[in-house]
């Protein structure tokens, strides 16, 4: 028994990914609708599926459970209400919203409806390294958790980005962005519920031509038992065969876990690499096998009003940390 969906905006490649993996797990895609023709059409070649003229037409069937989106960033909250006011579930892409006010009313409305609010965070959900690692820790490699360093540098590529990603209302920062992938992860590796903010930071170093664009952002977070340390930027070198060497080092009270998980620059070749230092010695831990069970867990809470895939109140409260460090580092900018 699976489930059927659709899409309701395809403004970041990332949907693919999200689309992909449900299908992967025997959910059906049963139509889509985006405003742009550029983007409908690929999507509609890939996936031979009908697009609707407006959003109603899948909003108003009862037979979708699901809708996925991916569309500007600003936009996904206020589709989100929509989606749950619609008596459906939601899966949208990170950042899942861009400001405090549209987070409160869609806590309100999730608590109100009972829906899913789902946020694709692909750089934990979609790496099989990052899913090891948290089964290692779960299991007391190395011991408890007590640090963390998270980088999430990504490449500008400026010449194929779309007018709305340099406005920053509608991007919404980019620790509201980029970020919230290194809080999410901050807070899966440590258990905490929750993190104080530090410090934090954004700048435009590199980009006057953007002057909207925030290129640079980090921040500090603690915990009750542990810290940790974000930096996030556009400053992926052209020559990097990858789109950024995201790494975390997790350092522990009996050993500590490195991931490099989309290239080991001067290593072994492809992605997911894992390191584990403890007692007894070195370990490189090859992920290709790891199950990525994000998608399967989503579609049981769908069917099942379980909340497997990730719990709602982490949800949100990954958004509310990466929105409160957002507005401290522009009030200090």
């Amino acid at each position: 028994m699976s489930i059927r969906f659709a899409v309701i905006g395809i403004n970041h490649g990332h949907i693919y990914d999200m689309v992909d993996s449900l299908l992967a797990v025997g959910a059906t895609l049963v139509g889509f609708h985006a405003v742009e023709d550029t983007l409908a059409a690929p999507f509609a070649a890939r996936y031979g599926v009908p697009r609707a003229d407006v959003p109603e037409r899948i909003l108003d069937d009862p037979s979708i459970a699901l809708i996925a989106s991916s569309g500007i960033s600003a936009d996904r909250a206020p589709l989100g209400v929509r989606v749950m006011r619609a008596g459906k579930d939601y899966l949208s892409d990170k950042p899942g919203v861009t400001s405090l006010a549209d987070l409160a009313e869609i806590r309100s409305v999730q608590a109100e409806t009972g829906r899913i609010y789902s946020i694709c965070y692909s750089e934990h959900f979609q790496v099989r390294s990052v899913v090891k690692a948290g089964e290692l820790i779960q299991a007391g490699a190395i011991g408890r958790v007590l640090n963390i360093i998270g980088t999430g540098p990504h490449r500008l590529n400026r010449a194929i980005r779309p007018a709305w990603f340099f406005q920053r209302a509608r991007y919404g920062g980019i620790l509201t962005d980029i970020a919230s992938h290194q809080v999410e992860q901050f807070l899966f590796f440590t258990g905490a519920e929750d993190a104080e903010i530090v410090s934090a930071t954004v700048a435009n170093r590199a980009n006057p031509a953007d002057p909207e664009l925030q290129d640079f952002g980090e921040m500090l977070l603690r915990a009750k038992d542990a810290t940790g340390y974000i930096r996030v930027d556009w400053f992926t070198p052209d020559g990097l065969p990858v789109w950024g060497d995201g790494r975390h080092i997790i350092m522990g009270s009996e050993g500590t876990i490195e991931m490099r998980k989309y290239i080991d620059i001067g290593g072994e070749n492809g992605g997911d690499h894992l390191f584990l230092v403890d007692r007894k010695g070195i370990q490189r831990i090859a992920c290709g096998h790891i199950e990525l069970p994000y998608a399967r867990q989503l579609v049981h809470d769908v069917l099942h009003r379980t909340e497997t895939a990730m719990g709602q109140a982490h949800c949100f409260k990954v958004m509310d940390i990466a929105l409160r460090a957002q507005a401290l580092a522009e009030a200090r900018a």
